[in-house]
């Protein structure tokens, strides 16, 4: 029984790789890609417009993270408080020992996901949401902007006395 196979190519199989050898060197030669037929040679194109656009510097940054064209929503349910992260899951919420909730979240100034490792020993006033628990589970490190609204409920108690807007982001004592 023979079980080896043969190593010569058949004439199909060898025709084929033929016809795609001959298509690919085409396309190398007529300097297009894609279904946009854009030239991959810069000096073959016609000349455009080019405008500039300045990339953001740490300034500009800055300037967005102090809420000037970014404005996070805040749920209603969320309170402000004063945290200090130890190392994960502990933390201090206003002076309480706790730790965060399995599933947490901490958001930072540029509303991205911070891992909390890189806040060990970091203090910073903090909009949060709690579990059933009680354990934090999703924290908005607040910029300066955001931390000077106030009033904002610090309990839950002064969160179901008051009155929220959450177009304005604002809470009115009665």
């Amino acid at each position: 029984m023979n079980r080896c196979v043969s190593r010569s190519l058949s004439p199909a199989i060898a025709g084929t790789l033929v016809a795609l050898a001959s298509t690919a060197a085409v396309a190398q030669s007529s300097q297009f890609v894609g279904p946009t037929n854009t030239p991959l040679n810069p000096a073959s194109q016609t000349p455009q417009t080019v405008i500039n656009v300045p990339i953001p510097s740490t300034t500009t940054t800055t300037t967005v993270t102090d809420g000037l064209s970014l404005q996070r929503k805040f749920p209603q349910k969320a309170l402000r408080g004063k945290i200090l992260f130890g190392t994960p899951p502990a933390v201090e919420l206003d002076g309480n020992a706790m730790q965060l909730a399995p599933a947490y979240r901490v958001h930072g100034y540029n509303n991205l996901l911070v891992l909390s490792a890189q806040l060990i020993g970091t203090k910073a006033v903090v909009n949060y949401t709690t579990d059933l628990n009680g354990q934090p589970y999703e924290i908005w490190l607040l910029t300066d902007s955001e931390a000077a609204v106030k009033p904002w409920p610090w309990t839950t108690a002064e969160a179901a006395a008051w009155t929220f807007d959450p177009v304005a982001q604002t809470w009115t004592k009665p």
